[in-house]
């Protein structure tokens, strides 16, 4: 007798969608997402309002994964500059996979150019959290102006993960220097 637990029908769709999304963009059909799943457009409507509530759903779903693929642990021990770098090495990381299409927050916002689409409102938050995640470091590592870092730390972060994304370039042996160059010359301790 088998262990394993069917997934749900609403498990298969988020699947379905995030794997479908990222791979192939937000433009990916309803009938392909159903297939993919292996449901019934009905099943897809009875669950989620929308296509659009089912890419929003798919992303708070990965959310926290994503984070935690991303960011050390609150209270690792290391200064603000290693935790920062530390963010920077997981990017790195995580590129070298060949399924590896770069930040899926980042994409839904470039695709759906709507800032008040679902999806897109979930990706704006997610990316802010960033954002503030290296504020606050820069806060703490005593950098002059700690906005400012944390936007161009943002800006490094999305430009690696979109060049590398599309295999436009390699983060190996790029990134790290790129991010010490902008914490030393923002004072980072």
């Amino acid at each position: 007798m088998s262990t394993e637990v069917k997934a749900s029908t609403r498990e298969r769709l988020l699947e379905a969608a995030a794997t479908l999304t990222y791979r192939d963009g937000v433009g990916i059909g309803v009938e392909a997402l159903c297939k993919a799943a292996g449901v019934s457009k009905r099943s897809l409507y009875q669950l989620f309002e929308s296509k659009d509530a089912l890419l929003a759903a798919s992303l708070e779903e990965r959310a926290a994964a994503y984070v935690a693929g991303l960011l050390p642990a609150a209270d690792d021990g290391r200064s603000p500059r290693e935790r920062i770098l530390h963010v920077f090495e997981q990017v790195e990381s995580q590129s070298g996979a060949p399924e590896f299409r770069g930040c899926r927050y980042l994409a839904v916002q470039i695709e759906l150019k709507d800032q008040s689409h679902p999806a897109s409102q979930v990706a704006h938050r997610i990316k802010a959290n960033l954002t503030g995640f290296f504020r606050s470091e820069a806060e703490q590592g005593g950098v002059r102006d700690p906005d400012l870092l944390a936007r161009q730390l943002s800006l490094v972060f999305d430009g690696a993960s979109a060049r590398a994304g599309i295999g436009a370039d390699k983060l190996t042996g790029l990134i790290e220097p790129t991010v010490t160059t902008l914490l030393d010359a923002a004072g980072m301790r």
